[in-house]
Order: structure tokens, then sequence, then C-alpha cells
């Protein structure tokens, strides 16, 4: 029986694929959302917990407890794993002095992987680079090019960036086999120095180009995408980031060019304006 499906963030629907969940926990709680991982970190305290007052309870030797009530073995635990100890509550027996030195052992455990979770998952390095809604072809200098533009959401500088911008396409070949064959499109410039606020990323569509046939009604229905990967250096904290993006048929936009962002301003300075990212006017294809 196939296994349920998964969507990637590359659009295709993963079935059948080997899970191993509980050897690779560290990792898939490094991808969660925040509040998954943090509600996945109070089950695990609240988990250890639970067991301990069970112990607790067969036990026994909790002094100021009440005989067979689960609440004050479970805060008695709770008081150990966390090393608070309000002075009411105390080990007296030999059982239950045992039972809380596996409890400190547990928790010195758990906090030390939680500390590094946490710690991890801040340090993560996130580029706040955002795309352009749509991918443009358009003609300039007298070429046809397929442009996309990016921005940089931080007001820092992305330091040797390097980008690569691919075609991925459906096709059948010649002996019958359908395959998604992937080219990689030779830009004018892949490299940056340093991407502060934004970057126009350029193809030029000549007779070697695997573009050369597109036109905005043989990609209406197609099965195809391109797919566009940004990797650089914080500037700040001197972190390896990556960004990447894809765009479908129905993103590419033909015979359309981006809204300037820079307009100079009466006293001679530039005008950076975000709000026109994703803006497009008209322009010869």
């Amino acid at each position: 029986m196939a296994q349920p499906s998964s969507q990637n963030d590359s659009g295709i629907d993963v079935v059948n694929a080997p899970q191993d969940l509980w050897g690779d926990l560290y990792h898939e709680l490094l991808r969660a959302p925040w509040p998954l991982t943090l509600l996945s970190i109070a089950a695990l305290v609240l988990a250890i917990n639970v067991f301990f007052a069970l112990v607790f309870l067969l036990t026994g030797g909790i002094a100021n407890a009440r005989h067979g009530s689960f609440a004050d073995a479970f805060f008695f635990s709770v008081q150990t794993l966390g090393t608070t100890g309000y002075g009411t509550m105390y080990p007296q027996t030999m059982a239950a002095n045992l039972v809380v030195t596996a409890e400190s052992i547990v928790s010195l455990v758990a906090v030390a992987l939680i500390t590094g979770l946490v710690f991890t998952k801040f340090a993560i390095p996130v580029a706040r680079l955002e795309f352009a809604h749509n991918a443009v072809f358009y003609l300039q200098d007298g070429v046809r090019i397929l442009a996309i533009r990016i921005a940089n959401r931080r007001g820092n500088f992305i330091v040797e960036a390097t980008v690569r911008v691919a075609l991925v396409r459906a096709e059948t070949t010649r002996e019958g086999i359908f395959m998604y064959r992937l080219y990689d499109l030779p830009l004018v410039r892949d490299r940056s120095n340093a991407v502060g606020r934004s970057w126009l990323i350029l193809h030029r569509i000549d007779a070697n180009s695997v573009l050369r046939d597109v036109t905005a009604d043989s990609v209406r229905g197609a099965d195809l995408e391109i797919e566009v990967a940004i990797t650089g250096t914080d500037g700040t904290t001197s972190q390896t980031l990556h960004a990447r993006h894809r765009y479908l048929p129905e993103d590419l936009r033909f015979g359309m060019r981006y809204a300037d962002m820079l307009l100079p301003q009466p006293d001679g300075r530039i005008q950076l304006d975000y709000a026109r990212l994703h803006e497009l006017l008209p322009a010869a294809y």
C-alpha cells in the first residue's frame, strides 16, 4: 500500500519515500516552524515529569507530599527537573533519592539538547531576499532577454553572491521516455561582490538559448518552470546563506518590463522605492 504523500517546495508530491522521524528528529525540529518546535519541547518536558511522577508514586518517600497524590508527585518532579526546590517537599528515603538522581541526570541531558536545538534554530542564517512576483521577457538593446528582479530586505550586504537560473521542462526522448530535463541559463552577470538593495538578473535569448522559441502562447499550460538559486555570505554575521524561488508558466510575462525602483530626487540624491519591486510596465518583445 502506498505511503501518504507529502509535497515539498518544488511542488512535487512525494510518495513511498523512506521516513525515519525519530532518527532525524533533530533536523525535523530545525526545519519546523517555531510554534511546533516550542510545542514539542513543552511536550518533552511534560512527558519527563509525568514519567517520574509515576515513579515517585510507586516509590513514595517524598516528605510533605500527600499519599497517592499524582499532583504532588508531578510538581515535585517539576521542581527536581527545573532545579527549583522550594524546600517544602524533599526526598527522605533511599528509593526517592535514587529517583531524584536519575531525574537529575535526565534533566541535564534534556536541557543540553533543548539548549542546542534552540540556539541552532536561532542561529540558522536566513536570506531576507524578496523575488519579484513575475519573471519578464522584453527587448533590450535589440536583444530579447529574460529578467528577474530581487531585493534585499535587510539593510546590509550579501557578499560574494552567486546566482544560478535554470529551466526545468518536461520532455519526451526519441525513445518515448518521459523525463524532466534541466537547462542552465547563462546570465549576463552571475556574481555580485555585494548585493545591497536590489539585483536585476538577465539572460540573453539568442540563437543558442534554450528559450529562443518560447512565447506567451507556447508556455500557456506547459509543464515547465524557471528556478532561481542564490548563495552568498551575510555581511553582518559572515554566515553562508541561500535563497531560491521558482516561476511557473502563469508567473511569466511577455512584453513587460520592471518599473524603475531608482528615482532621482530634486536634490540630486537617488531614492530606491521598494513599493515598485513587483510593478510592471509594457515593453517591446
